[in-house]
């Protein structure tokens, strides 16, 4: 009779082993850990797939009587808790939840817990009206590429397994289509934020993105990224092309620096931008118009820019600040000097930028300010005018110097940069989109 216990107890066990060996094994086919593989790279899993494979070992390893399926509870960590308090949120009893926290004291830090953090937890919840919620497993990530997993094997213990991915270099070519913001028509073809201010910059020396800009305009990225097995984008490297409204713009190192030259050779680098705050809209243009404070008409002579109080304000150009303080109705007032005798001016500054005042050297596209209301404003925006030869001229159209052009050894370096971009842009087709990267870096 004892030996028929034994060889039943044994058929009950061994499906279930079976199925942990098998979320054992699905992990593999997704991490690597500490193995050389030689064998071609696989194309990346999509983020569902790989939360899906991680989570095999313990939402499928235990199939326990009288507790319904395991199901993932996601779990933020919030400010002052600890790791304990948060896995109790789950459900999980407090001294299963204290003895879990303990398993993963082995292998990181759980008193020095980061706000905001996401722990996966795996319960399975009892199909009594009452009782305690089974733990099963949980999952939280340690680093970009990195991760901790903790589940329950068929005797009931915990088991700890550190998760590590490979990281590769990567160009990715892709194509786009304007539908609401260019961040997130830029981030549906794989461009991180990152990477997409710095198309914001290129741009703003050749168009307006609050009237140039529209639904269904075209463009396309060539860019650079380090990117893990699974599709994660970990880091956002150099932006090495872009196009819009027909303007292309290639990255081109001379020297120590890197610059944006159009298809000719040409460096896009205008004098001035065309627009010294990002994300702004055109409220009143350059002209005669009735003051909205004082109430009578009289000349305009520069354009505002309507923005949030605090938005980043740059430098239109290169040059010298020659006035940094309040100047009448312009409220706090920003003068800097470029060449060629050229000026540019920014009013209703809420405040300056650390460092700024006069005599101090700026760079285009530096932050210099942040957007206000100070002096004779009805609401935040940035007065900005330019100057040529002491004479206020229209922004828009006012005809500033243009950029220089490629010769000789340079220029033939450049064509065969620009060849490679191209061909990466012929064979690329649709990139793979990025993993939710930003929201999936705990």
């Amino acid at each position: 009779m004892q030996d028929l216990k034994a060889r039943l107890a044994a058929i009950r066990i061994a499906p279930r082993a079976l199925m942990a060996a098998g979320g054992m094994l699905a992990l593999a086919v997704v991490w690597k850990v500490a193995v050389v593989d030689h064998t071609p790279v696989r194309p990346p899993l999509s983020p569902a797939a790989v939360t899906a494979l991680q989570h095999a070992a313990f939402t499928e390893a235990e199939a326990q009587p009288g507790f319904a399926r395991a199901e993932t509870v996601p779990v933020r960590v919030q400010r002052g808790e600890t790791l304990e308090s948060a896995v109790q949120r789950a459900g999980v009893a407090p001294a299963e939840a204290a003895t879990a926290v303990a398993v993963l004291a082995q292998a990181m830090d759980t008193v020095h817990i980061r706000a905001g953090m996401v722990i996966d937890a795996a319960v399975a919840r009892p199909r009594a009206p009452r009782g305690a919620v089974r733990l099963i497993g949980l999952s939280m990530r340690t680093g970009p590429a990195s991760a901790i997993t903790l589940s329950r094997s068929f005797d009931g213990a915990l088991r700890l397994r550190q998760l590590e991915e490979t990281v590769s270099d990567e160009t990715v070519a892709g194509n786009g289509v304007i539908a609401g913001s260019l961040y997130e028509s830029a981030e549906r073809i794989g461009a991180t934020p990152a990477v997409t201010a710095q198309v914001v910059k290129l741009f703003a020396h050749k168009l307006d993105f609050q009237r140039d800009i529209q639904d269904g305009d075209r463009f396309k990225l060539v860019f650079d990224r380090k990117v893990t097995e699974s599709g994660r984008t970990i880091a956002a490297g150099d932006l090495e092309y872009a196009e819009l409204h027909g303007v292309k713009f290639y990255r081109f190192e001379r020297g120590s620096e890197a610059e944006y030259f159009d298809e000719f050779g040409k460096n896009i680098k205008g004098f001035l931008l065309r627009t010294p705050v990002d994300g702004a809209h055109i409220t009143s243009l350059f002209g005669m118009r009735r003051h909205p404070v004082l109430g009578y008409t009289r000349a305009h002579q520069g354009i505002d820019f309507g923005a949030g109080t605090g938005t980043p304000i740059v430098a239109a150009g290169d040059g010298v600040v020659v006035q940094a303080g309040r100047w009448g109705g312009y409220g706090n007032w920003l003068r800097i000097r470029h060449s060629g005798g050229w000026d540019t001016g920014y009013g209703h500054i809420s405040r300056y930028a650390s460092g700024i005042r006069p005599g101090m050297r700026v760079r285009q596209g530096q932050v210099v300010a942040y957007v206000g209301a100070t002096g004779l404003a009805t609401g935040p925006h940035l007065h900005y005018e330019v100057w040529r030869d002491g004479q206020r001229v229209n922004p828009i159209g006012a005809a500033v110097p243009q950029g220089t052009v490629l010769a000789g050894a340079e220029l033939a370096r450049f064509r065969e940069r620009k060849d490679h971009i191209d061909h990466l842009l012929a064979i690329g087709g649709p990139p793979k989109a990025l993993a939710a990267s930003d929201q999936l870096q705990r």
